[in-house]
């Protein structure tokens, strides 16, 4: 029986604090075989990251470059997370499948009509084509607020048209289905970003604050399929309220989030594969440390 299988089998059904206890229990290098014993059995999904060094959106990537990266995670899950189809993402999906994963694509809308005629298009295209298990229109347009939820709403509509077999929602805070109703209502699957780090809350109590982020976007989708988009805790950079960002919390937020949701089927996408350095401008220092993996492909804790 494995290290995880023997320490942790009292995971499944227990509350959170018990979890957290247990966890605190371990030594570093402890941590660090248990999440490495965790992502060689497998999660259900990763964020794709795209970008490597000197790289930002805007930049067409080469299929070349995604594959590099599509091979190092694949061993390691069964879903990936794409943010836009043009620009050499639309490759995102279409070597994900070829590598046998299932693909949860979005189409990355803002301010310029033009390109978020071309992300709706292509969204349509690869899902026709076979690439699209969900289809997300949109990603925290709302949150940014580059549309109003009319125009959304639009969008979303359209794609559901042209998709009538396929999932369709929309990506954005947990709170946002809660605020507002006509976006769960006319979204197939909730799909919610949880991120108690940029909330503020100390790791000690960053999974109950996720449970009931989840609760919130379950109670409003009222049955409907609920996935997180996104969640995660930076390994470096400045704290945020009581949140502060160090290797050895990513570590406990990671195998927190992993055990959790497994034990309750629920579908999680980690945010990121790999750390990211234009994300600094927009995040913050904390922005470049997100990553299981380093920029560079390299494994950042063991």
């Amino acid at each position: 029986m494995s290290y995880r299988k023997e320490r942790f089998q009292s995971f499944r059904g227990t509350d959170v604090p018990d979890q957290i206890r247990l966890l605190n229990e371990l030594s570093e290098a402890e941590l660090q075989k248990l999440l490495k014993e965790i992502l060689e059995e497998g999660v259900h999904g990763f964020c794709y990251s795209l970008y490597e060094e000197g790289q930002k959106p805007g930049d067409t990537i080469s299929a070349e470059q995604i594959r590099r990266r599509m091979t190092i995670l694949q061993p390691h899950t069964s879903w990936i997370r794409s943010f836009s189809c043009i620009e050499g993402n639309e490759n995102i999906p279409k070597i994900a499948r070829d590598m046998g994963m299932k693909t949860l694509v979005g189409a990355w809308l803002g301010t310029e009509p033009e390109k978020n005629r071309e992300e709706i298009d292509a969204l349509i295209q690869l899902a026709k084509q076979g690439y699209v298990d969900v289809a997300a229109v949109g990603n925290e347009v709302l949150y940014r607020q580059d549309l109003s939820e009319d125009e959304l709403l639009g969008f979303i509509a359209e794609v559901k048209s042209a998709l009538p077999d396929i999932p369709v929602g929309y990506v954005d805070a947990y709170y946002e289905f809660f605020r507002r109703p006509r976006l769960a209502e006319a979204s197939d699957v909730i799909l919610c970003n949880c991120y108690p780090f940029w909330e503020g809350t100390a790791l000690e109590h960053s999974l109950d604050h996720m449970r009931h982020m989840f609760q919130l976007a379950a109670d409003a989708g009222n049955g409907k399929r609920v996935i997180i988009t996104e969640t995660g805790w930076p390994s470096a950079g400045q704290s945020l309220g009581g949140a502060q960002p160090s290797e050895i919390n990513a570590i406990k937020y990671f195998i927190h989030t992993h055990l959790w949701a497994k034990a309750n089927d629920i579908e999680t996408f980690y945010f990121s594969s790999f750390d990211e350095d234009w994300k600094v401008g927009n995040e913050g220092d904390v922005g470049a440390f997100w990553g299981i993996w380093d920029s560079k492909g390299r494994p950042k804790f063991f």
